[in-house]
């Protein structure tokens, strides 16, 4: 095959046969000689334990041990050390674990943990952002100037909790100057929505177990092997060296499964039965109650621009729900921070951006990290603003879309980082066929409109995110692929054989893949987050197979007696450019060369890859200025929509994306991924979120009242690219894997309040939510 016959081309995923005919394996397939945990979780948002009665679940049938938090009264956090790993004194959400069964069956172990009897004495709940800021309520963490930091993750230097509040992280940004007296037109907007449930088709799954000699051997369904192996050598004095952690096929995850949580209560449970191991299945309502969820927000947005929408000034409070424990929900209100402003140039730029502690289940990363939700604040303001000034809301994006030579909120300058907004625009005008958000008659009482949104995103990681990848060789010359990247569904590492085909010019077929990631065998990698696995395991593959491909040619000018620049590569063999008879085939030289006579050297190829962020820096507590990320993705996305102005009801007949997220590698992935984001964002907008008591009860934790999405209620999704190459990714690819999600909410709302003449700035956007908005009967909402 040719140059460029592997990128930009779209080849048929690695897992793919396994996966539609289930041979794919995911942790809880796995079958041996095991014991089983089962949780007891807090039946309160907020409470101190008096007592944990165990007697009687002690006496039942094939029950091996019983863990509470005052046996082991251990605290974890990857950022700020705050979270128990069983409750020990006190619960601060509803589903905390409060004690682990242990027993030979898992029927006995849940029957076991049903006689568990805690005692509580029941505390005042914080349920709200505005109960969070209220002093007359309890600051939830009185020691959190006290708690230890930066325990697993780099030295995170940019995360600024409050002591005596209940304020996790501020994080400012302040650039240029007061503005708004400049402005012709000025526009305030506020947003807000709940908490919600990652929902994956795969339910948190471990087990574990610990060595004679102390090796301890977990596998999980998680995002991040390594950021586990840190975890249970840091809190648990394990060496590093004897913890081994393997993931195998992951069965969804979306942020939700990089937090490390059933890990810690797996390796206890096997300490507790002497190593045996131990393995823990989270039913569908515990994994929604007591694993992380998706934060909640509060936000106002105020916009100055001039008379012709040249945005002049910009200020935005962000109130997060971090819940209970800070996790990387402190992240994430940075995250929010630093981009702040959206996809849009403006000088004068103010945000607070807050993590609050609650008594809701503690969150995490969700697909977007953080993006999505500041994205619904800020293009719900541009709508507001573009109404104000008359103007058609996609004049008024492309007018203010960030270019190259802008600076972000943070001061970073852009050139060779970001993508072409306007071109993204263009694109989406075309193909909407875009006539200034024209509302159609469709029935009597039916309309049919347009909403629409933009956004950006950059990755938000340590300033020391590493990852590699080593390529090995089999005899037939075909190629082992190893890296510590999990492949949740992305479909990643198909696109990293690509590469290697590429730059090897071998066929597709002849790169195996070792999907499983093991702690021991693979090289190290952060995490799967943050859409930066093409990216970053991009460039270390794209250096692993230059630095196999330089050797594979300094071996065949040794063999063939040529130089090197007068060899070609081509189809799994080295040729003379002038003399192709002239030629070595790859098998013959990657585990070593043999002449005639049998004598052998050279040994076999080994090709190894690294990546590392490069220049960023933490941002400033008083200024956020700083260089948080090296590349942004752009894109415009928009919403076709037919409602019934009786009825409230509303079908989304088409949704649309227009992403530049650099070259594209392989375009049949790269869509399904977009069109998935999608999916779930509507899914979020629409019908998603907790429900929950006055006493901070969760009320829909399972999936029949929990509501998603189903496959076909949207009747199209239509994926378009604009491909502008990045300075950094391999062969100028960027991050595309959450950001179908991002503007969907923004423009399922922008169309609803243009075809309903109302604003509306709550999720989701039920129908009973659209009726209370028009109808003015905000009492019931």
């Amino acid at each position: 095959m040719n140059a460029d016959d592997y990128i930009g081309k779209s080849f048929l995923r690695k897992d793919a046969k396994d996966k539609v005919t289930g041979n794919a394996h995911y942790t809880a397939d796995f079958q041996q000689n095991f014991y089983y945990a089962s949780l007891v979780t807090s039946q309160y948002a907020h409470a101190d334990i008096l007592e944990v009665d165990t007697h009687e679940a002690q006496s039942m049938d094939g029950v091996l041990a019983i863990l509470t938090g005052r046996e082991y009264p251990i605290i974890t956090g990857p950022i700020i050390v705050d979270r128990p790993v069983i409750a020990i004194d006190k619960v601060r959400y509803y589903g905390e674990p409060v004690a682990i069964v242990v027993a030979d069956t898992d029927a006995h172990a849940k029957n076991a943990a049903s006689k568990i009897k805690v005692h509580y004495k029941p505390l005042k709940v914080i349920n709200s952002i505005e109960e969070s800021l209220n002093p007359n309520y309890p600051v939830l963490h009185p020691y959190l100037g006290e708690y230890k930091r930066s325990v697993t993750e780099a030295e995170i230097k940019d995360v600024f909790p409050i002591p005596n509040t209940n304020i996790a992280n501020l994080q400012k940004i302040r650039k240029g100057t007061e503005a708004f007296h400049t402005c012709d037109v000025v526009v305030e907007n506020s947003i807000s929505f709940t908490q919600s449930d990652h929902a994956p088709m795969e339910t948190h799954c471990c087990y574990c177990n610990i060595q004679a000699d102390g090796q301890v051997n977990i596998h999980s369904s998680s995002q991040g092997p390594f950021v586990i192996k840190e975890y249970i050598s840091k809190f648990f004095d394990v060496p590093e060296n004897k913890v081994n952690v393997t993931v195998p096929f992951v069965g969804g995850a979306y942020g939700g499964k990089t937090p490390v949580i059933i890990e810690c209560l797996c390796y206890l449970a096997s300490k507790a039965v002497n190593g045996r191991t131990v393995k823990l299945l989270l039913p569908r309502d515990e994994d929604m109650i007591t694993c992380a969820v998706h934060i909640g927000l509060t936000a106002t947005i105020r916009l100055g621009a001039t008379k012709d929408g040249q945005l002049k000034a910009y200020h935005g409070v962000f109130y997060f729900d971090g819940g209970a424990y800070s996790d990387k929900a402190i992240v994430i209100a940075r995250a929010a921070a630093q981009n702040c402003t959206g996809p849009y140039n403006i000088n004068n730029v103010y945000c607070d951006s807050y993590c609050l502690y609650t008594n809701h289940t503690f969150a995490t990363a969700y697909r977007g990290f953080g993006h999505a939700e500041m994205t619904y604040a800020v293009e719900r303001a541009m709508d507001v603003l573009a109404k104000k000034l008359h103007m058609d809301p996609l004049k008024l994006r492309y007018i203010n879309a960030i270019q190259q030579e802008d600076t972000t909120p943070t001061d970073t300058t852009l050139i060779g980082k970001v993508g072409n907004l306007r071109q993204c625009i263009d694109k989406l005008k075309d193909t909407l066929q875009w006539d200034n958000q024209k509302i159609i008659q469709t029935g009597k009482d039916t309309i049919l409109t347009r909403g629409i949104a933009c956004f950006w995103k950059s990755f938000s990681v340590p300033t020391d995110c590493v990852t590699g990848t080593v390529l090995t060789f089999m005899r037939d010359g075909s190629v082992n692929l190893i890296c510590g990247l999990i492949d949740i569904g992305q479909g990643t590492k198909s696109a990293l054989a690509q590469i290697v085909s590429e730059v090897l010019t071998i066929p597709y077929h002849k790169v195996h893949v070792d999907f499983a990631a093991n702690t021991s065998s693979a090289p190290h990698d952060w995490k799967t987050a943050a859409s930066r696995g093409m990216f970053m395991c991009g460039n270390a593959t794209l250096r692993a197979a230059q630095q196999v491909k330089d050797e594979l040619l300094s071996r065949a000018s040794f063999v063939l007696r040529h130089s090197k620049e007068q060899l070609v590569m081509k189809d799994e063999n080295i040729y003379v450019k002038t003399n192709p008879a002239i030629h070595i085939a790859f098998k013959d030289l990657v585990l070593g060369y043999s002449f005639p006579n049998g004598n052998s050297i050279m040994g076999e190829i080994i090709g190894s890859g690294t990546d590392i962020v490069n220049g960023l820096t933490p941002l400033n507590k008083n200024t956020g200025k700083g260089n948080p990320a090296s590349q942004w993705t752009v894109a415009a996305q928009a919403v076709e929509v037919e409602i019934n102005l009786r009825t409230y009801r509303y079908k989304i007949h088409q949704a649309y994306t227009v992403i530049d997220a650099g070259k594209i590698i392989n375009p049949a992935l790269a869509i399904g991924q977009v069109k998935g984001g999608m999916n779930m964002g509507l899914s979020f907008a629409s019908r998603e979120k907790f429900y929950r008591t006055n006493e901070g009860i969760t009320l829909n934790d399972n999936l029949r009242t929990y509501l998603i999405i189903r496959y076909g209620e949207v009747d199209k999704y239509t994926v378009e690219f604009v491909e502008t190459p990045g300075a950094d990714g391999p062969y100028g690819a960027g991050g595309i894997g959450e950001h179908g999600v991002i503007g969907m909410p923004a423009a399922l709302s922008n169309a609803l309040s243009h075809a309903l003449n109302i604003q509306l700035n709550t999720l989701p956007l039920t129908p009973e939510i659209l009726w209370q908005n028009k109808e003015g009967h905000h009492d019931r909402v």
